[in-house]
């Protein structure tokens, strides 16, 4: 399939690099082409593709670098759909697909693809259910996709029967047309991504592109309470699975507290330390798919019970003298704060703050009920204690994380949750917001250690 052919790579990333590697090995002519200057990408990997002999154009997109000579266009999932060489591939009839879409079609016969997809929590599901299988089927089990793996670089050790659970975001959706997963999970729908695909409607569209190729024989795991998962997938020839965090159904549901699989209790949700009913549910689709492959209860109890969540991301990080500390460092909008707020019916200190970039806190109020102090930080951390007073919520300002972070402690008590979810993004005074949430799990390490 992929030899002796003439391809072009738009963007490099991770993506395009693992894809490179694998192109030349098998005796391609490889262009790869970035809009970045060369001394903005890594330089490593520039220096082994170019060893390899890939020809590396950066800096532009000249209008004659892309011809008719080419047989393939693999565009990296960040590029936009409508940039001038993907029109101009379809005007020249040069297939335009991902690398996904390549290394799949390089796959060994026989190999299990699980994908995971959906606006919120695929993430989360893909890492228990990765957790989950691994534990089940040892080194058969492999994890790739969305999550930061590229599907190319696990190419040379993949073999026939063995399991691959990959994350699938809507960007790589876009350009797959082959991909079959014999068991596809959608978590969720709401809109996300407008400016990418330019409308919600093609957002669901190219999200419902999971299930395109599976069979009556492929199992599709769906959302039953999402009124659009139900209506995007109402054609689709997979056998659908359900689960339902509201009500007793036939699948996967919550019930007196816990998780039933078809009538069997699984877990109780007091085992479950990742917080609020949208984890119970990507628990629940860990667990259905876990089934699909046979995975006693004992495996799946383990897993779950010993897992403390995607890390930043609403992560449980430990218990110290009664309160539950949690980082939700990567809630840098207000959405996700809100989510975090909803789940926990106890009473929280909430650290809320970091770069002025006018975000409305007014969004936040329906969801303060359990609020019991704000720690405001960061640049705008004057308009969070004004917006605190105004609920006459206790709020105390600091200008860093580390001097908040002792007054969280002050005025927290056993049974309390000190939660970081800024609602704000880092760049004021951290490179990466994952800075943040490190700094906060320190200090929480120090607290233990201090008791």
């Amino acid at each position: 399939m992929f030899e002796n052919k003439k391809i072009f790579i738009l963007g490099l990333a991770r993506s395009g690099y693992q894809a490179a590697k694998v192109l030349i090995e098998k005796g391609n002519e490889v262009i790869l082409n970035d809009g970045k200057e060369e001394d903005k990408l890594d330089q490593e990997q520039i220096k082994e593709l170019r060893e390899l002999g890939v020809t590396l154009v950066f800096g532009s997109h000249p209008d004659d670098l892309l011809d008719s000579s080419f047989d393939y266009l693999i565009k990296n999932p960040g590029v936009p759909i409508d940039h001038k060489y993907v029109l101009k591939a379809r005007e020249l009839n040069i297939e335009v697909i991902n690398e996904v879409e390549m290394a799949y079609r390089l796959l060994p016969e026989g190999v299990k693809i699980i994908g995971i997809t959906g606006t919120n929590g695929k993430t989360t599901t893909t890492t228990l259910t990765y957790n989950i299988m691994k534990e089940a089927y040892g080194d058969k089990v492999f994890l790739a996709g969305n999550i930061g793996y590229p599907l190319c670089s696990i190419l040379n050790d993949v073999k026939k029967d063995d399991i691959i659970v990959m994350e699938v975001s809507c960007q790589q959706l876009e350009n797959l047309n082959k991909f079959h997963p014999n068991v596809a999970l959608m978590t969720n729908l709401s809109p996300a991504h407008i400016d990418f695909l330019k409308s919600y409607e093609n957002y669901k569209r190219v999200k419902a592109k999971l299930f395109k190729n599976q069979t009556e024989e492929d199992i599709a795991i769906l959302n039953i309470e999402n009124e659009d998962v139900i209506n995007e997938t109402k054609d689709i020839k997979s056998t659908t699975k359900y689960f339902s965090s509201k009500k007793e159904i036939n699948g996967c549901y919550l019930k007196d507290n816990s998780i039933y699989y078809y009538g069997e209790k699984v877990i109780s949700r007091e085992e479950i330390f990742i917080a609020g009913i949208h984890n119970v549910e990507n628990c629940m689709g860990a667990i259905m798919i876990a089934k699909e492959f046979n995975v006693s209860n004992d495996i799946i109890c383990k897993v779950i019970s010993s897992f403390r969540g995607v890390e930043h991301r609403l992560e449980y990080v430990d218990t110290v003298n009664g309160v539950r500390y949690y980082n939700d460092t990567e809630a840098t909008n207000i959405k996700c704060t809100q989510i975090a707020l909803s789940s926990f019916d106890n009473p929280i200190t909430i650290i809320l703050g970091g770069l002025e970039r006018g975000q409305d806190f007014n969004e936040l109020t329906p969801f303060m009920k359990n609020v019991s102090n704000i720690i405001a930080i960061g640049q705008c951390r004057n308009r969070v204690l004004d917006y605190g007073k105004s609920l006459n919520i206790p709020t105390y300002s600091f200008e860093y994380l580390k001097d908040g972070f002792d007054k969280c402690v002050e005025v927290s008590k056993s049974g309390d949750i000190i939660l970081l979810s800024p609602a704000s993004a880092s760049w004021d005074q951290y490179k990466e917001c994952e800075i943040r949430g490190a700094e906060f799990k320190k200090k929480v390490e120090e607290l233990k250690n201090e008791n």
